[in-house]
């Protein structure tokens, strides 16, 4: 059995940040927030349309002015739990959780990512942060480490839950974040030798992180064009082949914005922003900028449109025929998967499905119908090369 994520469609798809409120600082009446028979209809439509994956978001402490959350804006499921229920009540996508390094201890998230996969049937995989959300830290009762600090933290992460996942025997290790005696978790994972594992580290000390141990390695597009992507994905590619010996696949997010015609699109798209939670968005850019290291606090300011429209994600905005016009040019650029999010999922994935999904088809990028299924549970041999 072979994991959705490695699929032959040249241009993956998944849905992302629907275990919580739509991840967009907006307003709008119409915006996602979160219940499980919501969770459950917009995983069937995704399976329905054949995307390889579905990704929640981690988050314990809300940034949200409480005096303008919209009711139950501000509930976000555990992405664990959530990514159990899920699936079950799916057959094919791949099933992520989100877990934080510096919050959640290697040996808890070990067993609870290997109990997901062994509920999938082999489906599960991982997405590894490193945290960016002080008051999230101090919650906890702890402090923040510095950038650089955070990320050798989460590489002895790694390196932890990469040996409760394979080792039978108990093992001891000594770290500078992490003692372990006489580690060991069972169940193991049914995927061999590991389950795939998604990072969006963006400054150096991230894509060095992600390029050594993510399979799926997450960018966020800065230019305004689909081919500013390229030159991006290619360094991610050549970092991790010429330091590590691995071959990665290049990811990022995007939000759609789709209506029938270009100018019924803008309006919309306007209409999100006029709304715009301006608290929320400039509390979060502020945090950002300041801890992320991805790019400037100035550079964080400038794509504030995209944090109000949708997770800082490229822009896919337009009619069908325009939008698929777009994902083209990003696959060309070296773009493998995108990430998507909508303001209101429901409505934009029964207009993705009905109109977007078979031009994509039509364009060569994504397979008949299955997404690809026929070829990603055929072998196994890919994953092995991921890894």
């Amino acid at each position: 059995m072979l994991n959705p994520l490695f699929s032959d469609n040249r241009l993956k798809l998944g849905v992302f940040g629907f275990n919580g409120q739509a991840p967009s600082n907006t307003l709008v009446e119409e915006l996602y927030r979160p219940t499980w028979q919501g969770a459950l209809a917009i995983a069937a439509q995704a399976e329905a349309a054949g995307f390889e994956v579905l990704v929640p978001y981690a988050r314990w402490k809300h940034g949200k002015s409480r005096s303008r959350a919209l009711a139950g804006s501000m509930d976000v499921f555990d992405p664990f739990v959530w990514a159990g229920g899920l699936a079950q009540s799916t057959t094919y996508p791949a099933i992520m959780a989100t877990s934080h390094t510096s919050l959640m201890h290697p040996v808890v998230a070990a067993k609870q990512a290997a109990t997901v996969d062994q509920i999938s049937g082999g489906r599960f995989a991982l997405n590894v942060v490193a945290g960016w959300n002080e008051p999230e830290f101090a919650m906890f009762g702890g402090v923040m480490k510095g950038h650089s600090d955070r990320y050798a933290q989460a590489g002895e992460w790694m390196e932890i839950v990469r040996r409760l996942w394979s080792e039978d025997d108990e093992f001891d290790y000594e770290g500078t974040y992490f003692t372990i005696r006489k580690g060991e978790s069972f169940p193991k994972p049914l995927q061999k030798p590991m389950p795939p594992v998604m990072n969006a580290g963006g400054s150096d000390a991230g894509r060095d992180f992600a390029a050594k141990y993510a399979d799926l390695c997450f960018t966020l597009i800065k230019s305004d064009e689909p081919e500013g992507a390229k030159s991006d994905a290619d360094a991610y590619r050549d970092l991790a082949r010429r330091d590590y010996g691995r071959n990665i696949q290049v990811w990022s997010v995007a939000y759609v914005v789709q209506r029938e015609t270009q100018a019924e699109a803008e309006a919309y798209h306007r209409h999100i922003l006029e709304n715009a939670d301006v608290g929320a968005t400039d509390a979060m850019l502020a945090m950002l900028g300041q801890q992320s290291k991805m790019m400037s606090p100035e550079a964080f300011q400038a794509f504030r449109t995209r944090y109000i429209a949708g997770a800082g994600g490229f822009p896919l905005v337009g009619s069908a025929d325009r939008i698929v016009d777009t994902i083209t040019r990003l696959a060309d650029a070296g773009i493998d998967g995108l990430l998507l999010c909508w303001v209101d999922y429901a409505d934009g994935l029964a207009r993705w499905n009905r109109d977007v999904a078979p031009r994509l088809e039509q364009a060569g990028l994504r397979r008949s119908g299955s997404g690809g299924r026929e070829t990603a549970f055929a072998s196994g041999c890919q994953s092995k090369g991921m890894t």
